[in-house]
């Protein structure tokens, strides 16, 4: 896997950097993290630059008045990829974070009050599905048999594979058209339910990845059985405590973390990544660059100096970005014990509501929410006897043109009589620290184009071959990582971006047999 043309200023580059090759990694969040942990363990020095003042990225934490928020992530599932990393370091996941499972997964609370719960156990899953439509009890067992086969093919064997070769398409469209992968989530979803509510429970998946479950590839279905075979996790601590536990698996292999450390441009030279420059104007040079950041940013911006042949600033613009969030996180001066930690709160509306946000860019006055109150199975996360709480409405993103500087407040207040109306009576009340998340944080403080909450929606042909790939088509040297390349978004995904790196970099000691 060496490539012979690295050799021309690999020497110069380690004079300056010591002996093992130099990789620099753009960005903290999951992705990158992973990223820099592979390639510590197969012997480079690495450096992972940060723009903000902590590491995370979409995984940053809020500490505010003594509650605690995770920003991001909070649904840990396939709990083994981060054990695999631990296991590069030769140490345990459970020897730095405690991560425990919860089961039910979520709840989900429909419009009219009725609540459908997710759980690993089949047989309270067919008592859950016998309650809206016992008709459909045959068609359960025979979608969750489906998603097996589609997490086996899509998953197992395609999410940690490269896919920038066409043959690896070829060898995967007999299986895409075989397991229905050309139709939506939710047409698959219909195949095997009628009820309406249990066609929604089943099909909402993609919305937590930034997809829109009517044109979302049907490979997501593998998420049903995803989260059944590994079950759904919480870190104790919030999800920033895995970021710490990466953190310190990164330290302890030798290498380096650096915050408030904003990269403004990729150094190209000969056509290959040599470096990067920092907005400081420093420059670290490097054997490889892997970019954690945004897709769009990194191929729009970071190499804005560098002419593009196949992703160039018109193809960013035609491309299809996932919805934004807007995620509130708020602390009560009491408990609400009758709140689930993972509660669905759906609105009147589904398909309609989906058209707003993915293809009519208008903020709607209705909405569906992502409830969480991680305080229900880990109080240190908020003062005693109160409560943290997040919550999510999908949005669309910035060419919607909604002035959030100006909506924001507006838009927040109508959550809260929502949940007040709802699951959370008396909030008004007992509200005693705030603070929002807005798309336009997303653009300006995460650097996520249109400030989409999850880089490319993960449509058929936006996914896998046709996804930006890890092993970048524009230069050398240069590897992409995150929500934004194969195979997209969410921790399970990001994660095995990571992974990928494992087949297509060079270990260390190839790129120093190539520099001699």
């Amino acid at each position: 896997m060496a490539d012979g043309s690295m050799a021309s200023d690999t020497r110069d580059t380690r004079s300056r950097t010591g002996d093992r090759p130099h990789a620099v990694v753009i960005g903290s969040g999951f992705g990158g993290l992973a990223a820099a942990i592979r390639l510590g363990a197969r012997g480079y020095r690495v450096t992972v630059l940060e723009k903000l003042d902590a590491p995370g990225g979409r995984a940053y934490v809020h500490r505010q008045d003594g509650f605690t928020f995770d920003a991001g992530p909070t649904i840990i599932t396939a709990p083994y990829l981060f054990e695999e990393l631990w296991q590069l370091c030769g140490k345990k996941l459970s020897d730095d974070v405690d991560l425990r499972s919860i089961d039910p997964f979520y709840k989900i609370r429909f419009d009219d009050g009725t609540e459908f719960s997710c759980s690993a156990d089949r047989k309270l899953m067919r008592a859950e599905v016998a309650k809206f439509e016992p008709r459909d009890l045959d068609g359960f067992d025979r979608y969750m048999i489906a998603s097996e086969e589609i997490y086996r093919i899509a998953f197992e064997e395609l999410a940690a594979q490269p896919f920038h070769g066409l043959g690896t398409l070829a060898k995967a469209a007999p299986d895409l058209v075989r397991l229905g992968g050309y139709r939506s989530v939710y047409s698959k979803v219909c195949q095997y339910f009628t009820n309406e509510k249990l066609r929604l429970a089943f099909s909402f998946h993609p919305l937590l990845i930034g997809g829109n479950p009517f044109s979302t590839t049907a490979y997501y279905c593998l998420i049903a059985h995803l989260e059944r075979k590994f079950g759904v996790h919480y870190a104790i601590g919030g999800t920033g405590a895995l970021v710490g536990g990466l953190v310190g698996l990164i330290e302890a292999q030798g290498n380096t973390l650096r915050c408030n450390a904003e990269v403004s441009q990729i150094i190209v030279r000969e056509k290959q990544a040599r470096g990067v420059r920092l907005s400081s104007g420093e420059e670290l040079p490097a054997d490889v660059v892997v970019s954690n950041a945004d897709v769009a940013w990194t191929y729009g911006k970071l190499l804005s100096e560098h002419p593009r042949k196949v992703w160039t600033d018109r193809k960013l613009a035609k491309a299809n970005y996932s919805m934004s969030l807007f995620v509130w996180y708020f602390g009560t001066n009491r408990r609400f014990d009758d709140v689930y930690h993972h509660t669905m709160v759906l609105g009147p509306r589904y398909r309609e509501l989906l058209i707003d946000i993915f293809k009519r860019k208008k903020l709607a006055d209705d909405f569906s929410l992502y409830l969480h109150r991680p305080t229900a199975n880990d109080p240190s996360l908020a003062p005693p006897g109160c409560d943290a709480f997040y919550v999510l409405s999908p949005v669309p993103h910035l060419e919607s043109g909604v002035d959030w500087a100006t909506h924001g407040e507006a838009y927040r207040a109508a959550i809260e009589r929502r949940l007040e109306e709802t699951v959370l009576p008396g909030l008004s009340k007992a509200i005693v620290t705030s603070r929002l998340m807005t798309p336009q944080d997303f653009r300006d403080r995460l650097l996520s184009v249109n400030g989409a909450a999850f880089a490319l929606e993960p449509q058929l042909f936006q996914s896998a071959w046709f996804r930006p790939h890890n092993l970048s088509e524009e230069i050398a040297r240069l590897y992409l990582v995150g929500a934004g390349t194969h195979p997209g978004a969410g921790l399970p995904g990001v994660v095995s971006s990571a992974k990928v790196l494992d087949e297509i970099v060079p270990s260390a000691d190839e790129v120093m047999r190539a520099a001699r």
